[in-house]
């Protein structure tokens, strides 16, 4: 895919003025490949329709990820015991479209428990920053060939604030380099495990200490040579003495697979669906598939000319 360095589609994100990001765990006595089956086009789409919703994105992570996916830096130690199977992003356009999905949301979260060991769902109730993206996709659903990775930091024992306000000017240095294709920043309130959430039914949704305050930089680059040449950059470098003044704890995921079921309250193709179908369609350039007549009947279950 061509990209233009000098667009910039963040803008496109700031509808979403509420959200929360989840982390995931997949049960393991469920094997990978059909966990994420199910997760993508069985789960995906029923949380598609729960009403409320404005933004639905799920990424995959992949443990067998590259092993310099961030760079160590001395002092900064990876969270313990800390492993992932995805993470997702829930948005709200308002509060009151946020109290619309929760008051509904019953019957989705009763479904994590057939996948799902423990998911623990952060407070962005403020949402999220989009500081620059540069591909114009607005909806991926897991077909592009862009290098893209989720790290997790934590301040340790050092002081809270001062760690929010490192890893927002880190992120604001990233923004600005052209290796960076794309750059959100996700600075949740302290998760409480008094509040678990969200409340599904035996699923765990409790944290370590360490990981009850969070930050998270979703990073894309064009390809992983990119990524490995930006981190030896003297620019990066540069940021090595405030992260390791701030930064007390560092854990980067690899995202094997972005797939995007709505946007400005609208199902994409993979949200009416299901991630594997929408990409058949779209292989097959089915465009009949993507009619309104045919989006009507699959979402209603009978013809709009038989309505009236």
């Amino acid at each position: 895919m061509a990209i233009d360095l000098h667009a910039d589609h963040a803008a496109r994100d700031a509808a979403i003025a509420v959200n929360t990001y989840t982390t995931v765990l997949r049960r393991p006595q469920v094997p990978h490949e059909v966990f994420a089956t199910y997760w993508r086009d069985v789960h995906g789409p029923l949380c598609s329709r729960v009403p409320g919703l404005a933004w639905y994105v799920q990424y995959h992570l992949d443990r067998e990820q590259d092993a310099h996916l961030w760079p160590h830096q001395d002092g900064i130690a990876p969270f313990p015991d800390y492993v992932l199977d995805g993470g997702v992003e829930i948005g709200f356009a308002d509060t009151a479209d946020q109290a619309t999905f929760n008051a509904a949301s019953s019957i989705l979260f009763s479904d994590e428990q057939n996948m799902f060991a423990a998911t623990v769902a952060y407070a962005l109730p403020g949402g999220s920053r989009t500081l620059v993206d540069r591909i114009p996709n607005p909806n991926p659903n897991g077909d592009d060939v862009f290098d893209r990775m989720h790290v997790h930091l934590g301040p340790g024992t050092n002081d809270p604030e001062a760690f929010a306000a490192c890893v927002t000017r880190l992120a604001a240095m990233l923004a600005t380099d052209p290796a960076l294709l794309r750059v959100r920043l996700h600075l949740p309130e302290p998760y409480d495990n008094a509040d678990p959430a969200p409340p599904a039914p035996d699923v765990m949704h409790t944290v370590p200490p360490e990981r009850e305050r969070i930050a998270v930089l979703d990073l894309t680059f064009a390809t992983p040579l990119a990524r490995r040449s930006f981190f030896q950059s003297a620019r990066f470098a540069d940021t090595a003495d405030d992260q390791k003044r701030h930064i007390g704890h560092a854990t980067a995921f690899a995202v094997s697979g972005m797939y995007t079921y709505v946007r400005d309250k609208h199902l994409t193709l993979a949200g009416l669906r299901g991630s594997r179908a929408a990409q058949l369609i779209v292989r097959l350039g089915a465009v009949n598939q993507t009619t309104e007549e045919v989006r009507h009947l699959l979402f209603n279950g009978r013809l709009s000319k038989l309505e009236n």
